[in-house]
């Protein structure tokens, strides 16, 4: 096992290097992997890598090899093949390798011509059944690239992280805010060229590939992806249901084609399923979900679609209970999968913040309709089977509000009797601008439940064990510098068997 600063400065080393190093063969114009590379959803024996050409003469399908090692120089070479690169897929390259040992970290590298790759690190899962010590993982969301650079990787990846969990917004289609560092340089896109730029555009931020080269991801959407605020097949500004399906396609399809996927998530058209649960021994298991491809519309809108701030009085339609942010498919998939965990932990993995959240300061209520506010029913129906099913030490993670939050959940936030059953953690945005400190501070009197908010841009690192889980809210001192320091504002625990957050 190497040293973080050993491969850190041999990771950096190599990006330079190749980026440097001349490609004898007249396919590419330039070196071609400027994306860098990737690894994700980690097994007991095996991970996915990715990477993508780019730099092409003209679009040939290209084979491309691949090996992964034991040591960092690549001297120990366990696994190796070749993929064909196809301009289908925007020359992207995805890799099961299933032949690895558990728990254990390996080194990969890809080889096109006389070009190599920088080379990735990434791990297996532990065994099933194992009993693992420790988990350290690390989660973030909403990277708007013109708001800020991406240095919260840099900290992340000094973290050592296990595994990284996105939780949605890694790309934006459109441009807003404020005191720009950056452009996007193009309009929203709207064309499958065009999202495979936007990507390509975010994937070529140096501190991102670095994060990606450093550990497996696992990862979920949310609106950004496609359009903001859009639920299912409808777009927020009324565009035709087809024409919507056929712009969810190519973004799913350039979404896939630029993030360490496995091949059972490859988009058919508009649909892609994305949910799925991850195991990392009995000490933790990740059910990632997707509250956005299958959601009911969003109530009471003052457009043709999207979200709004609603009083639930006037707004009847809120308390629907037939209105589902995860669909029917995906609430009994995760009903069965959780009902049937035997992991210590299980951590759900989704976009937003699950804590009822009234807008409203003093008397009187408002609710926010794009999150789970916007579907009470759904949400009480998920944590009154967390409760009936003693669902071993259910932990929320979420992102979107670009704000950190900690909460206790309830099946009812309105009953101080309804008890405790989960803990949430909602992390902040890595660049996106959120609520001021005032606003989350005033709002907390009326959310008894929430026990700390941040407006910080950041990211939340954990620590599990089979004793307690450990979560540092970390914020950075700006993301208009690149290389900004970073610090932890407040930690929480929970401990085993023990539902909600305690200050640590």
């Amino acid at each position: 096992m190497i040293s973080r600063r050993r491969f850190l400065q041999g990771a950096t080393g190599l990006f330079v290097s190749n980026a440097l190093v001349g490609c004898a063969s007249a396919r590419f114009k330039s070196y071609p992997f400027t994306l860098g590379v990737a690894s994700g959803y980690p097994s007991p024996n095996g991970v996915v890598l990715w990477t993508r050409l780019t730099q092409l003469e003209e679009p040939a399908a290209l084979p491309v090899r691949w090996e992964i090692a034991e040591d960092e120089a690549l001297r120990k070479v366990v696994a190796s093949g070749t993929e064909l690169a196809s301009p289908e897929w925007a020359h992207s390259v995805h890799v099961e390798a299933n032949t690895l040992q558990a728990d254990r970290w390996y080194w990969y590298r890809f080889t096109v011509g006389d070009a190599q790759s920088p080379v990735g690190r990434t791990r297996t899962a532990p065994a099933a059944g194992a009993q693992a010590a420790r988990l350290r993982f690390a989660f973030a969301s909403c990277q708007q690239y013109e708001q800020g650079y991406f240095g919260v990787y840099r900290h992340m990846v000094r973290d050592e992280p296990d595994l990284i969990a996105f939780l949605g917004d890694y790309i934006y289609e459109s441009s807003w805010g404020r005191d720009h560092v950056r452009k996007h340089g193009a309009p929203r896109p709207v064309t499958l060229e065009d999202y495979r730029a936007r990507y390509a555009l975010y994937k070529g931020d140096p501190d991102l590939q670095q994060a990606h080269a450093a550990c497996p991801w696992i990862f979920t959407w949310d609106d950004h992806e496609v359009e903001n605020d859009y639920a299912d097949d409808r777009s927020q500004d009324g565009m035709p249901r087809e024409a919507f399906l056929a712009l969810r396609a190519a973004a799913y399809r350039a979404c896939y084609e630029h993030l360490p996927m496995p091949a059972s998530m490859r988009p058919k058209g508009p649909a892609m399923q994305i949910y799925t649960d991850l195991a990392w021994g009995r000490l933790a298991t990740f059910f990632v979900v997707d509250d956005r491809q299958y959601r009911a519309h969003q109530v009471c809108p003052q457009k043709k679609g999207g979200s709004t701030v609603v009083d639930p009085e006037v707004c009847k339609e809120l308390l629907d209970p037939s209105r589902s942010l995860l669909g029917a498919a995906q609430e009994a998939w995760l009903e069965r999968a959780m009902g049937a965990s035997p992991s210590a932990w299980n951590v759900i993995a989704q976009q937003t913040l699950m804590a009822q959240a009234d807008r409203k300061i003093g008397p009187g209520r408002a609710f926010w309709t794009d999150g789970w506010d916007g579907y009470p029913a759904a949400r009480r129906k998920l944590l009154e089977f967390v409760r009936q099913k003693r669902v071993a030490n259910p932990i929320v993670i979420g992102g979107d509000v670009h704000a950190h939050y900690v909460a206790d959940l309830r099946p009812d936030f309105d009953d101080d009797k309804s008890p405790v059953v989960a803990s949430e953690f909602c992390g902040t945005s890595i660049t996106s601008q959120g609520p001021s400190q005032k606003q989350i501070d005033d709002r907390m009197p009326d959310n008894p439940h929430v026990k700390y908010g941040s407006g910080r841009r950041g990211y939340v690192r954990v620590e599990v064990t089979p004793q307690r889980l450990l979560a540092d809210l970390r914020g950075m001192d700006t993301v208009k510098v690149r290389d900004a320091a970073c610090s932890t504002l407040k930690s929480f625990a929970v401990e085993d068997g023990k539902a909600g957050p305690i200050p640590a």
